[in-house]
């Protein structure tokens, strides 16, 4: 396991915290007056999804979790249970609870590689790719009126996701989102 300099707790690193793995969502190194540099982090843990404060000094030096990852195929979320199986093995299939496969999957269409983040042998969580396409399930009509300001409408997803998109989109159309952000970013040509 290596262990990393305070100042190297930036955001996106993955990092052993009294025992459980940590995603570092923010991190600013401070120093006031005379006392001790520290880095003030804002982490979130990756089994329970509790988002937590710590600060580091110069003395800290957690260790980076080793976390190993594998692509799995999403098969469907029923009661509250997410089920997957070995890319290439479909007949051995597993379920995750609803707070390990968190609410990510929303973005996913069924029979989607994803990819399993594993520490310690145990699937802490599921990374899907950063943009995808989904097909417009439900859109309301657009209403005249003013549009000066780039007028919006909820809309609804293949997937049963919601989200915010220009007027012109409509039922039908294929839209891409940042799965990062839950935004919309742009209409997609198929054909």
């Amino acid at each position: 396991m290596a262990r990393i300099a305070y100042t190297d707790i930036v955001p996106r690193k993955i990092i052993v915290h009294n025992g459980e793995p940590y995603e570092v969502l923010s991190s600013d190194t401070k120093k006031k007056n005379r006392q001790q540099a520290t880095n003030q982090v804002k982490m979130k843990n990756l089994k329970s999804g509790k988002v937590v404060e710590v600060g580091f000094h110069q003395t800290d030096s957690p260790e980076e979790a080793e976390i190993s990852k594998r692509d799995i195929v999403y098969i469907y979320t029923n009661k509250g249970e997410s089920w997957f199986h070995e890319e290439g093995k479909p007949g051995e299939r597993f379920s995750l609870p609803e707070t390990v496969a968190g609410d990510t999957l929303k973005w996913v269409k069924e029979k989607t590689t994803v990819t399993a983040m594993s520490w310690n042998d145990e699937v802490i969580g599921i990374q899907v790719p950063i943009k995808v396409d989904l097909v417009v399930k439900e859109a309301p009509p657009a209403v005249k009126g003013n549009t000066a300001q780039g007028g919006t409408k909820q809309v609804v997803l293949e997937t049963g996701a919601v989200v915010s998109t220009p007027l012109f989109i409509n039922e039908g159309d294929t839209v891409r989102v940042n799965t990062e952000t839950g935004e919309y970013t742009e209409r997609v040509d198929k054909g």
